[in-house]
């Protein structure tokens, strides 16, 4: 990789990540409100489904703004966001006022799937965590 591709790599990555860890924190801190909300959809032990999210999202974009076990945390988080789109993103199954936003996060939830499945392709770059404990050995 040249320097480019190096920072882009890194940039690509930590916004990426970034965005799963946020949500995490953001759960955490409300977490009788999105409790409330998954019980809404109708899910079932929905604290024990939230701790799990949770942790999935700030563990996993916080490897992957490190760019630590990239690769596990890419597909961890590629399927954590597979089956959030598909239990909170019907946009076939409801109200047409709903429907476009529902599509549109769901379209969203693909690009960032897109995304994951790229870092796990690629890995994490040079500029990472991994990177440097591999030059280590």
């Amino acid at each position: 990789m040249n320097d480019l591709q190096d920072i882009a790599a890194l940039l690509g990555r930590t916004l990426l990540g970034l965005m799963f860890f946020v949500s995490g924190v953001e759960k955490l801190g409300a977490f009788a409100d999105t409790s409330a909300f998954m019980s809404a959809v109708g899910l079932p032990a929905v604290n024990v489904l939230l701790v799990l999210a949770i942790v999935v999202e700030i563990a996993g974009g916080g490897a992957i703004c490190l760019g630590w076990r990239t690769r596990l945390a890419a597909l961890a988080l590629l399927l954590f966001t597979a089956v959030v789109t598909m239990v909170f993103h019907r946009f076939w199954n409801v109200a047409p006022d709903q429907a476009i936003v529902q599509r549109l996060m769901f379209m969203k939830n693909l690009s960032i799937m897109g995304g994951l499945v790229l870092l796990f392709a690629f890995g994490p770059g040079t500029l990472s965590f991994h990177y440097e404990g591999e030059r280590a050995r």
